[in-house]
């Protein structure tokens, strides 16, 4: 099927031909020609399976033949919001908003997009102009509904993605609050990777008879994703790390860890190897997200250290290799991880460090993607770290790691601001180091 078979008005196809695209995704052909009808969505759709479209273009369309039906004007003036796009991040709320921004072009629609974390003088001064269609974070969207700078009286079109994010990151309140104050009468459509018993109560709340559309993953992973574990020790984890991010044939590396604490000392262990390397967690600042991301992309930076808030939103075709510094607790975090790399076609690695504790977790990976995940016997790096002493400077690991790792601490901490996290490092190292003495 062509997307000229799905009754997409011509402004749009020509929109959709610039951009390269022919045929539709299974999720955009069962989702807007109901769409184009008027009736509420339900849709259950594995991320990156291309539904921001699916649902773009049906309010695209909706607007566009209202304004034409009405013989309203074309030019600057004042709009109402008549369709509203919620998304749990700010990431994903700038990647919607990019895909409006590219199909507003051709139907003179205006958008904007708002988030926290960033002054928010801009974001209202784009709403008080001219706005048809606002992509919001749930958080911002009640912080400016409640100051009365945003109405949603209007809207005609509600929409959230990723619903079942939202409920992770704790929204549910946020999100009812705003439920209050759109209009009954409207349309709905409700996307979420997952379907739980918290996800089927709030789509109840809000769908009014809704069409259900299941969109099952053939396969959870893709097989251009090369997929390999090392089964090794915690103390040998940093060792395995450095020759990795050195090897030549990964030109781009995001390495995703459990824990926001990590992500500092993991970055700068990367960056004392001579590796260009950034880092995306939740406390950073957005314009600092965007920069980092933004430097991996056009080659600046090798390495991206990123915890599991960047696993579903990065999108970086040229990504060659995906390392996870922790075995992620749930399976489908597993997914959602190496899901970044491959995005052209390509194939890529996916490499996973697994200590101890964590091969149960492990298991119930191999379990859900259905299939053994090859394993690396290669003991090489630690022939290479503990002989050449490329990373840090000393002959024998094993007896002068202690010291040499304080040395590093101490560097750390002193190129950067205390942190209460620092006390919870030495506490840990501290306990570390009774383990051993024991052994």
């Amino acid at each position: 099927m062509k997307f000229e078979e799905l009754w997409i008005i011509s402004p749009l196809l020509k929109t959709i031909a610039r951009e390269g695209f022919t045929m539709p995704t299974e999720i955009q052909e069962k989702v807007i020609p109901l769409a184009n009808t008027g009736k509420d969505i339900l849709g259950c759709a594995q991320t990156g399976s291309w539904k921001t479209l699916a649902f773009v273009l049906p309010i695209l369309q909706d607007l566009y033949n209202a304004r034409v039906a009405k013989e309203l004007p074309d030019g600057p003036i004042k709009r109402k919001i008549e369709a509203l796009i919620i998304a749990p991040t700010r990431e994903l709320a700038i990647q919607i908003g990019e895909a409006c921004k590219i199909y507003c072009s051709d139907t003179n629609m205006k958008h904007t997009v708002i988030f926290g974390w960033v002054n928010d003088f801009h974001q209202i001064k784009a709403i008080e102009k001219w706005v048809d269609i606002l992509v919001a974070t749930p958080g911002r969207l009640e912080d400016l509904v409640s100051q009365w700078v945003i109405k949603l009286s209007y809207v005609k079109i509600l929409t959230l993605d990723e619903a079942d994010r939202m409920l992770d990151l704790g929204f549910l309140a946020d999100l009812k609050k705003v439920f209050k104050r759109v209009p009954k009468e409207r349309q709905t459509f409700f996307f979420s990777a997952t379907i739980p018993k918290a996800i089927r109560e709030l789509a109840d709340s809000l769908l009014h008879c809704p069409e259900k559309i299941t969109i099952k993953a053939k396969k959870p992973t893709l097989d251009t994703i090369v997929q390999q574990v090392y089964h090794i020790k915690t103390s040998h984890r940093r060792q395995l790390l450095q020759m990795l991010v050195r090897r030549k044939e990964y030109s781009s590396i995001i390495v995703f860890v459990k824990k926001k604490d990590d992500v500092a000392y993991i970055t700068e262990y990367v960056k004392a190897s001579g590796i260009k390397v950034d880092c995306i967690h939740k406390d950073r600042t957005q314009n600092g997200r965007q920069n980092a991301l933004k430097a991996l992309k056009n080659w600046d930076v090798k390495v991206l250290v990123a915890t599991d808030i960047a696993s579903r939103w990065l999108d970086i075709h040229d990504l060659s290799c995906v390392i996870n510094w922790n075995v992620p607790h749930e399976a489908e975090t597993y997914i959602h991880r190496i899901g970044r790399t491959a995005r052209a076609g390509k194939k890529w690695v996916a490499i996973t460090m697994c200590i101890e504790h964590e091969k149960e977790d492990f298991a119930k990976i191999e379990e859900l993607i259905g299939r053994k995940i090859e394993m690396i016997r290669d003991k090489t790096y630690l022939e290479q770290v503990i002989s050449k002493s490329k990373i840090l400077g000393y002959k024998n690991f094993e007896e002068n790691g202690k010291e040499k790792y304080n040395d590093i601490r101490r560097k750390w901490i002193k190129s950067r601001k205390p942190a209460v996290s620092d006390k919870k490092y030495g506490k840990q190292w501290r306990m570390d180091a009774k383990k051993r003495n024991k052994k």
